[in-house]
């Protein structure tokens, strides 16, 4: 078997990456461009690959592949419908941020909740020396507990959000897909958006939920209602975001994602950071230490499977 990995640099150390328990040869690159994707896979027979896209029309070029072993959850880079057509497998790992993912998302809410951003910045700009007293009070601070949290995707990440959240003696409200009557257990989409005091946004990226929140669900929230997206840069209408921050539309938000990543410098988000509650993360939410050695050995066990004719983790 012939393995190669496109973009290895996406799983960094100290991530230790196993070879495979059966005879192959690996080669791997700490990054690929489209235009190299057809030479450096044509001997290939499985394919390691976190963000780099296979296309239809790639794929064509490989007859030779058999596999395609993500290493990420999200499967947007890929034309499945062109591997089930070609009987090509598709693997991706699962849950393997299940502790770090929720505990960033409740970070960006307690930042955001007792203004520690906009706090260290007037220090560092002076502001405690020329108050002349013990504390000074130019940002509100507001505890989590009592607060509703609002989720928008109910998974594996976000039920793991809701047991650190209710531990806060926070109260947790789930919804129902946006334009769906709510069932059991839920509220609808627009009843969270203006019930909740924070909104956590945890489902997948899909033409449903592509700008889920943009200017209208902006102006259904609380003024000082707080936005957390560690899900998909493209459930959020950046440009309404950053309108409603400026317009005061909303309390904050706190973001780990971004439509297009790296974001150019003229991205909204990037604008955004020029106020005192906007908080950008580079898209590390799920790369605790653990976190990542997990999707490293999830990623490899996923290959073995296959190889032995076992179904794991198959998409496709």
């Amino acid at each position: 078997m012939n393995l190669v990995f496109l973009d290895q640099e996406t799983l960094p150390p100290p991530a230790q990456l196993r070879r495979p328990n059966f005879d192959h040869q690996w080669q791997s690159y700490d990054d690929t461009q489209p235009e190299q994707v057809q030479t450096r896979l044509a001997e290939a027979d499985i394919v390691l690959v976190n963000k780099i896209s296979l296309t239809a029309e790639m794929l064509a070029t490989l007859p030779r592949l058999k596999m395609i072993a993500l290493a990420a959850t999200g499967c947007n880079n890929v034309d499945l419908e062109a591997c089930r057509q070609a009987g090509i497998t598709v693997c991706n790992v699962r849950d393997y941020s299940k502790s770090s993912v929720p505990e960033h998302a409740l970070s960006l809410m307690m930042a955001l909740s007792r203004n520690l951003h906009a706090y260290r910045s007037s220090i560092v700009d002076g502001r405690w020396q020329q108050s002349g007293q013990f504390c000074y009070f130019d940002y509100p601070v507001r505890d989590l507990h009592g607060q509703t949290l609002g989720l928008i995707g109910y998974g594996t990440i976000a039920k793991d959000l809701e047991k650190l959240a209710l531990a806060l003696g926070m109260k947790v409200i789930v919804a129902a897909r946006k334009g769906q009557v709510p069932g059991e257990g839920r509220v609808s989409f627009e009843q969270l958006l203006s019930q909740a005091d924070i909104i956590s946004l945890h489902c997948p990226l899909n033409e449903e939920t592509q700008h889920v929140i943009a200017e209208p669900e902006f102006k259904l929230m609380k003024d000082n209602a707080l936005l957390i997206n560690v899900g998909r840069g493209g459930l959020v209408d950046e440009a309404a975001l950053l309108a409603a921050l400026e317009n005061k539309l909303i309390g904050g938000a706190g973001f780990d994602v971004v439509t297009a990543e790296p974001p150019a410098a003229d991205n909204p988000l990037m604008q955004a950071l020029a106020y005192p509650n906007f908080i950008l993360t580079p898209h590390i939410a799920w790369a605790s230490q653990a976190s990542m050695q997990r999707l490293a050995d999830q990623l490899i066990d996923n290959i073995e499977a296959f190889v032995a004719g076992n179904t794991q983790n198959r998409v496709v």
